[in-house]
């Protein structure tokens, strides 16, 4: 046999080989328990939506999926955390658009978002919400809490997730487009900042909509409008900023799931499919509407391209509304 012919037959056997090993890898993942790292401390909006994934997920995949809560620095650790995690499937993120706006707003990250962590899939869109303390805001409809704000210029404060967050940039585009002013006070994470809220600690927030619902409708927290270009399905008779006269105003919170890079391309797929199996039954379904969310389930393709888009968006917001670290 001729060694050209040999050398054919040898990378033949090799391709099949390692196409064979791929399949099976996909096949047999997983073969031990997921750490599902979620940035932010308990009881806030990303929390709210991993916990019920992870039992459905749990169950549709045969392995448990545990929940590690690692906030600070406005999500930015418990990305770094997953970003310098080994690429085998067994560690991924539950991030959300706060990441997007993290790369204009700090200037050093330990990680960067588009190279460090492979994009999986899309959990979550959900608008944000203006909600009040009416203990220590005494309004019930937005152009009352303008009138508000502007009668006691810097006496109002606001709660946020953190620097960088949707909590923090949706209120600084509103200072931005109206010429109002409030306090920032950056918490851990979104559940640390709403329980003072509630408490009377801080005097308002735009907040997720799926961790204020239900103090909304409990009546312990008064809702204004909401951010997104559409009305919510959940609050149907709450009334946009844009509506409101804030032209132009939109923004929305949304949730993802991100692995390290280098993580295999067949193992992102599997878990990109099984989350979408999930995000589509009735029992996640029923959740999600609960909280006044969309569901997501794209490809890792189309969040890469919606992650880079939304990088882009929230850097012009950062640039034009002056944001920076408290």
């Amino acid at each position: 046999m001729k060694p050209s012919r040999l050398l054919l037959m040898l990378a033949a056997c090799l391709a099949i080989t390692a196409g064979t090993h791929g399949r099976s890898e996909a096949q047999t993942y997983p073969t031990k328990p997921i750490r599902l790292v979620v940035p932010f401390p308990p009881g806030g909006g990303t929390d709210a939506f991993a916990r019920p994934l992870t039992k459905v997920l749990s169950a549709n995949l045969g392995q448990q999926l545990l929940i590690d809560n690692r906030g600070g620095a406005g999500g930015t650790l418990g990305a770094e955390i997953t970003a310098k995690s080994a690429p085998d499937g067994y560690t991924l993120l539950v991030g959300a658009v706060h990441h997007t706006i993290a790369v204009s707003m700090y200037p050093k990250l330990g990680y960067d978002l588009q190279k460090d962590l492979t994009p999986v899939t899309v959990l979550a869109y959900v608008p944000n919400v203006v909600v009040v303390n009416p203990q220590r805001v005494p309004v019930r409809d937005f152009a009352a809490f303008q009138d508000y704000v502007k009668a006691n210029p810097g006496r109002l404060n606001y709660g946020s997730a953190g620097n960088g967050t949707t909590h923090h940039l949706t209120v600084e585009l509103w200072k931005t487009l109206t010429g109002s002013f409030a306090t920032h006070i950056p918490y851990r994470g979104a559940g640390p900042a709403l329980q003072d809220l509630l408490a009377g600690q801080v005097d308002f927030m735009f907040d997720g909509l799926g961790s204020s619902i239900q103090h909304i409708k409990s009546g312990r927290l008064v809702a204004l409008a909401v951010s997104s270009a559409q009305r919510s399905f959940a609050l149907p008779a709450m009334p946009t900023l844009d509506e409101l006269g804030v032209k132009g105003y939109e923004a929305r919170t949304w949730y993802g799931l991100w692995a390290p890079a280098g993580t295999p391309r067949d193992i992102v797929v599997r878990l990109q499919q099984e989350t979408a199996k999930a995000l589509a039954g009735s029992e996640l379904k029923g959740i999600w509407d609960t909280l006044g969310a969309e569901p997501g389930g794209q490809s890792p393709d189309d969040m890469a391209r919606f992650v880079s888009a939304e990088i882009a968006k929230w850097a012009k917001v950062v640039k034009d509304s002056g944001a920076k670290l408290d």
